[in-house]
């Protein structure tokens, strides 16, 4: 049974950053600052963190010697720190492996994967969109397991993503090679499909 969907919190500005980390202590789930408000999110079902896995290791053995596939690394708002996202998987530079920080740069992220979760709305996925293009992630791409879709968005800017390319399940994600070349999206599940079925 899928858990809530992410939900808002109103905190002072200038304490979200410590609430976050007071909620993450407390509760275990993912605390991200979008726009300003604490989104927490419930731990991903088994389905969703296969997605995550499979693309990392899909991805990997294709990536340029410079880059390297990370789960879980925070993203932060340029000029806002205290702003930040938590991608599933972040296609960033190799030598952020050997860093005491927790922030990626958004101009290092060369690619940001977000795997949909099973009651995430409409809003809250725009608003994510949104974030990335504002923060300048040059690619963002979406795996909607709730569809069998995928979107990957490209060239932000004035806030938005100023390209999209939409396909589903089977159809190759267009990443360029020093990414890996075409990302095939075959076998990917679907929420509530029972596998073999």
């Amino acid at each position: 049974m899928a858990g809530p969907a992410p939900r808002p919190i109103p905190v002072r500005r200038g304490h979200l950053r410590e609430a976050a980390e007071k909620i993450e202590q407390a509760t275990g789930m993912r605390v991200e600052i979008i726009g300003g408000k604490l989104v927490m999110s419930p731990s991903p079902s088994g389905k969703h963190a296969g997605i995550v896995i499979d693309l990392r290791d899909t991805i990997r053995p294709g990536l340029a010697a410079t880059h390297e596939a990370y789960e879980n690394v925070s993203v932060p708002m340029p000029g806002d720190p205290d702003d930040y996202s938590i991608p599933d998987l972040t296609i960033g530079p190799r030598a952020f492996k050997g860093e005491d920080g927790w922030l990626l740069d958004a101009d290092a992220v060369e690619l940001a994967v977000e795997v949909i979760s099973p009651n995430e709305r409409l809003k809250g996925i725009n608003e994510k969109t949104t974030w990335y293009a504002a923060a300048r992630v040059a690619r963002l791409l979406q795996i909607d397991p709730r569809t069998g879709t995928w979107s990957l968005f490209t060239r932000p800017g004035e806030g938005e993503y100023k390209a999209v390319v939409h396909g589903k399940y089977g159809e190759d994600v267009p990443l360029p090679e020093e990414l890996g070349g075409e990302l095939t999206t075959t076998g990917f599940p679907l929420y509530g499909a029972q596998p073999g079925r």
